[in-house]
């Protein structure tokens, strides 16, 4: 597919003769982009990121970098963080701050690296109230960050399977399982706690007790314990 840019005022207009691809989402323009065009791929991207964008991710939608700051001054966009907006008028969520940082861990290629874990995970699987002082991150081995990791992050190198994460709105968590197994190595939680969010886990359906039994580090709390 060929794709010719062509300027039109403020705007960076792609103009395609069949598909584009934008951010895993396909559209069919009939000769050229307009600008509603443009705005309703971009929603497209930010509403499976709660309202949340890159600036590489608005590129690909077709708008100019150039074109930003007339977005930011216009009230549209919100700036979260160096490269990362926000739509002004999207819905306030209760945890837009688990897509920042999701989207703060994106590698060169825009694509994000980290997967909530140990005991940020067990909060968004609401199976525990410990409150944790920081978010935890599990990130790749081979995870770079050029700029300082803020404090509000703790983060895990390990590179996870893939049947150990879930998939969630705008960021990928661990499953209850590998969660609690990682709870258990890290030593982080009380046993109280540990045996809470098995107990729930169980009741809720999101644990199972056969694929518990195939790791040794719960038998203690299978076992040595009333569940």
């Amino acid at each position: 597919m060929i794709g010719l840019h062509k300027s039109y005022g403020n705007y960076n207009i792609c103009v395609w003769t069949e598909l584009v691809l934008v951010g895993c989402q396909v559209w069919l323009f009939k000769g050229g982009t307009s600008m509603d065009q443009l705005q309703d791929a971009l929603f497209a991207v930010a509403d499976r990121q709660q309202g949340y964008f890159t600036s590489q991710q608005a590129q690909e939608c077709g708008f100019a970098r150039s074109n930003f700051h007339y977005r930011l001054r216009s009230g549209e966009w919100e700036k979260a963080q160096r490269g990362i907006y926000r739509l002004a008028r999207y819905p306030v969520t209760e945890r837009g701050e688990l897509v920042l940082w999701m989207l703060w861990s994106r590698d060169k290629g825009g694509n994000s690296q980290g997967v909530w874990s140990h005991e940020t995970a067990l909060d968004i699987h609401e199976l525990s109230d410990v409150m944790p002082s920081k978010m935890h991150m599990t990130v790749p081995l081979r995870f770079r960050k050029r700029i300082e990791i803020p404090k509000i992050l703790k983060l895990h190198f390990e590179d996870l399977f893939k049947e150990d994460v879930e998939i969630r709105q705008g960021y990928r968590v661990t499953t209850p399982l590998r969660t609690l197994l990682d709870i258990i190595k890290a030593e982080s939680v009380s046993q109280d706690h540990i045996i809470q969010a098995i107990k729930e886990g169980i009741q809720r359906g999101i644990l199972i007790l056969q694929d518990m039994a195939k790791h040794p580090e719960f038998e203690k709390y299978t076992h040595g314990y009333k569940i």
